[in-house]
């Protein structure tokens, strides 16, 4: 079995910690116990062979012999293939999990990081445009909070559109704004608590802290 190698930014600012996107694909490698590596790539300076990896200078890209696989999504998808504890393996139930990750990563994320960046920076003034940010995120979310009202998972059991759905409500309630919406935090109370995130999460924030 080839060596999986995650390569991650080898430092980034403190605001970004614990949410840089390398989480996802560290949290599925330790729900599947699949051995890997960390590696860094320079955040102040992407060289060529950065972009070589991954086309627009972002991380994280993952590596399997001479596989290389850049995108969160695609990342996911790929160790999917190698362990059912990503994605079970009869053809009805994965086409529902991809279903769910790609749901996860376009209709949720895209109304998350536009509201996100006026949250990151502290913007709080109203504006036509802003407010339809607001009125984009709240109309996915209560979505969201009907079939997670129902259901525990996604899906039947635990995979990979979990980490990525999971991953993205956080970033919305890191701001509050799953308040109305219980449903919602507490699928994420309830992904955030595995083990294997936990894990996860810590080992990010010690390789960054590390690097300072």
């Amino acid at each position: 079995m080839n060596s999986l190698i995650l390569t991650t930014f080898d430092w980034v600012p403190e605001t970004p910690r614990g949410y840089v996107r390398d989480l996802r694909v560290r949290w599925a490698l330790e729900e599947a116990g699949l051995p890997y590596c960390v590696r860094g790539t320079s955040f102040r300076e992407r060289s060529t062979e950065h972009f070589g990896y991954q086309p627009f200078g972002q991380v994280p890209w993952l590596t399997d012999g001479d596989i290389s696989v850049f995108e969160t999504g695609a990342i996911l998808l790929y160790l999917g293939e190698r362990s059912q504890a990503l994605m079970p393996a009869d053809a009805r139930s994965r086409i529902e999990v991809m279903s769910w990750l790609f749901a996860a990563l376009n209709s949720v994320e895209m109304a998350v990081l536009p509201w996100s960046i006026f949250m990151f920076t502290g913007d709080t003034e109203t504006t036509p445009g802003r407010k339809s940010l607001d009125n984009f995120l709240v109309s996915r979310l209560s979505h969201l909070e009907e079939v997670l009202a129902k259901r525990e998972w996604l899906t039947a059991n635990f995979s990979v559109a979990d980490i990525a759905m999971a991953d993205v409500l956080r970033l919305v309630d890191r701001f509050g704004g799953l308040t109305d919406y219980p449903a919602c935090k507490a699928y994420v109370f309830r992904a955030t608590s595995r083990p294997a995130f936990l894990t996860a999460y810590a080992d990010q924030m010690a390789f960054f802290a590390a690097a300072d």
